[in-house]
């Protein structure tokens, strides 16, 4: 199956910590731009860009499934609607579940079965993950201090 858009569902326990939320407004404004400008102001994904902004930032994370580590490995520039689809949960429970499966579906090239089939993979693998206390790891940002 052919996915160049994927859904990334972040464990419950580390719900809210996010680099706007832990790093100085300065510091993380000065990050995104720079991958906002790398990014062409497209998304990354899909080439797209939104109505009320071009981009948005979005946090790339490694799960080391054995060691329960979280691992930051970069960012990336997606447009709103490819964010909202990495971020199907919360799209969801906000009501723009529909629309993001739209989008997955259109992006990837799927029918609405292999969405669902995909979006219930991608739950029973957060269901798994949130049964333990994850760490994370921020080195990555190291490169940009």
């Amino acid at each position: 199956m052919n996915t160049p858009l994927t859904i990334e569902l972040v464990p419950a326990s580390q719900w809210g910590d996010n680099l706007r939320s832990l790093l100085p407004k300065a510091k993380w404004d000065t990050l995104r731009k720079q991958i906002y400008q790398r990014a062409d102001y497209k998304c990354e994904i899909c080439g797209g860009k939104g109505h009320k902004w071009p981009v948005e930032c979005h946090e790339v994370w490694f799960y080391d499934e054995k060691k329960k580590t979280q691992t930051l490995t970069g960012l990336t520039a997606l447009c709103p609607r490819c964010h909202e689809v990495k971020h199907i949960g919360r799209s969801m429970s906000v009501g723009k579940g529909d629309r993001a499966i739209r989008h997955l579906m259109k992006v990837n090239g799927w029918t609405r079965s292999d969405a669902q089939y995909y979006i219930e993979a991608i739950f029973e693998q957060w269901h798994q993950r949130n049964r333990f206390e994850w760490t994370v790891d921020l080195s990555w940002l190291d490169s940009f201090r």
